[in-house]
């Protein structure tokens, strides 16, 4: 995960530079980062900060960009290594939280934009709630749907979630109903 950090933060300089400026990069990792304790000790001649260094890496950020469209909901898998996105484009894709690259290929069923989507206690499903008045299970590991579309809403499904036992899905709509 260092490592990541390292390339994700200096990468683009890396990338465009001489090999010499990968050490230019080091004083400016994290005190505590695995690079910095592993390889500081190495380079004694190399630059260093008199203020201003973190002591730990800040928090990851990045954008995630795959969907053709505005993306209307997100939601973490309970172990917090991966995103469920539902966008306007009718799709629902999934994420590395490490990486933000996509996992596998876009989940496709819905034939509405997706206004909701959320993952299973144990993550390993995803309910998704659509313009298209239906609710859909799906499994993460193979990104197939599970069963057909739920369906008995006569408006948009703007909400989903599952139950903290993961048993039941509830949905909420613009009909003005909330469905178990």
């Amino acid at each position: 995960m260092d490592v990541q950090r390292f390339l994700q933060v200096f990468g683009g300089m890396i990338l465009h530079s001489t090999p010499h400026l990968y050490l230019s990069a080091l004083p400016f990792s994290p005190v505590n980062s695995t690079m910095a304790t592993n390889f500081t000790a190495k380079f004694p001649n190399n630059l260093r900060l008199a203020c201003g260094r973190h002591l730990n890496w800040t928090a990851a950020q990045m954008a995630m960009s795959g969907h053709t469209a505005a993306v209307w909901s997100v939601s973490f898998s309970p172990d917090g290594t991966r995103i469920a996105s539902g966008s306007w484009d009718k799709s629902v894709r999934l994420w590395d939280v490490a990486t933000g690259q996509p996992l596998g290929e876009p989940l496709q069923g819905h034939t509405g934009p997706i206004w909701s989507v959320s993952f299973s206690p144990d993550g390993t499903r995803i309910v998704s709630g659509s313009e298209d008045k239906s609710v859909r299970l799906w499994d993460v590991a193979t990104g197939q749907p599970l069963g057909k579309p739920l369906q008995g809403h006569t408006g948009p499904v703007y909400s989903v979630s599952f139950s903290p036992d993961g048993t039941r899905i509830t949905s909420g709509s613009a009909d003005k109903s909330v469905r178990l």
